[in-house]
């Protein structure tokens, strides 16, 4: 009877120790990552590799979903800012709203959905075919030879995703705002480059995307790492990766504006 009252609180426990040694080991991982970065970097074209893989093969979802964005913005802002009598001003609501916010957030979501989730399944199946086993039998760094060149790709490739999503998504606002309904040309271009600070805005962003992609691609190459070597662990470590770099983007988002609005 006092063995099955316990058995709940033994159960959290056990979870709560498990999590403990487990992100003391991602932890541990990571720095030794960053250790041998600087052997990775001696094969850069290694990490060119995964820069086309990561970032080149997400350009379609990123510049579609950013055209699509920016011209619903454009259209909902318009709605809007009619309603004040600034229709001028939407150049600098769209590029305001893409550049502080949805540009480095949305594009590090789908980062994390299409690249993220590749990387862990491509390193969970090594793992699984005993790839992985096979390079420390051959005296050949995992970490050093797989691990590293993902890692940097991803990290080299978030930043230049967002600022393309930033980009097009203005262009889809000017295609909405200008062409379709009519708001001056002149004033469209004119509000965003008066409004839009390089480094309140811009350099920001670019912070913010640099700090996403250090965590997504962390995320997906420890969860890889980590993963049991068999079909259902290497399933339950992708859908990890998306849920974990999901909501630590959205978490470091808070946290960087926060720390960001209060130095402005």
């Amino acid at each position: 009877m006092l063995d099955r009252l316990l058995r709940p609180l033994r159960n959290i426990g056990h979870r709560v120790i498990n999590s403990i040694w487990r992100l003391g080991y991602a932890s541990r991982f990571f720095a030794m990552t960053l250790l041998k970065s600087g052997t990775s970097f001696a094969r850069f074209s290694l990490i060119m590799r995964e820069i086309y893989f990561s970032g080149v093969l997400s350009l379609i979802i990123i510049l579609v979903s950013g055209l699509f964005v920016g011209m619903v913005l454009g259209l909902q802002g318009y709605e809007t800012l009619q309603k004040y009598g600034s229709e001028e001003a939407l150049g600098t609501l769209v590029s305001l709203s893409l550049v502080r916010e949805l540009g480095p957030v949305v594009a590090a979501l789908l980062f994390a959905s299409r690249a993220g989730s590749a990387i862990t399944a491509e390193i969970g199946l090594m793992k699984a075919t005993e790839q992985i086993a096979a390079m420390e039998m051959m005296a050949v760094d995992p970490i050093a030879r797989i691990i590293g060149p993902r890692f940097w790709g991803g990290v080299i490739s978030m930043p230049l995703l967002a600022a393309m999503f930033s980009a097009i998504g203005v262009f889809g606002g000017y295609l909405v705002g200008v062409v379709l309904i009519g708001v001056d040309d002149g004033a469209f271009w004119s509000q965003m480059q008066a409004n839009v600070d390089f480094r309140n805005d811009i350099l920001n962003g670019v912070i913010k995307s640099v700090v996403f992609g250090v965590a997504v691609t962390a995320i997906a190459v420890f969860e890889g790492y980590d993963a049991p070597p068999t079909a259902e662990g290497v399933s339950g470590a992708t859908t990890r990766t998306v849920v974990m770099s999901s909501l630590a983007v959205l978490g470091l988002d808070f946290i960087l504006t926060a720390f960001m609005f209060r130095g402005m």
